[in-house]
């Protein structure tokens, strides 16, 4: 019985949990998603100023993987200069309310957090 938990969770192409959190757990997408779930379909510059702090190129990868993986729609407009529009798909919709749990938890114990790794890091000090 052990032997078959442990090869479930493994392998990362068998692991639901690690496959998706191998995806969505970077330092982007997960804000990406929020921003187009709050502000619905934007165009490439729109969400990279909203994002803030982001690379173009950083910001193409991260919007590549989530088309990739269906979570977002990408539509280009042929007109000149290329417009380029974001939408969440109905799949990636889906992710907002796990996304919006882990917002409220971060929001409520970040302080426990921040204070848990203030100890921590007291512990753990070394001196040189």
């Amino acid at each position: 019985m052990l032997k078959e938990i442990l090869k479930k969770y493994q392998d990362i192409d068998t692991c639901p949990v690690r496959n998706v959190l191998d995806r969505v757990g970077d330092k982007w997408s997960i804000l990406i998603i929020s921003v187009l779930g709050e502000y619905g379909t934007l165009r490439f510059n729109e969400l990279n100023h909203i994002v803030g702090n982001i690379s173009q190129k950083m910001l193409t990868v991260t919007l590549k993987t989530l088309e990739a993986d269906g979570l977002i729609s990408r539509k280009l407009y042929p007109q000149v200069p290329p417009r380029v529009e974001y939408t969440l798909t109905e799949l990636g919709t889906t992710l907002l309310p796990a996304i919006e749990g882990l917002t409220k938890w971060a929001a409520t114990y970040m302080p426990q957090v921040m204070a848990s790794r203030r100890r921590y890091a007291g512990k753990h000090e070394h001196p040189d």
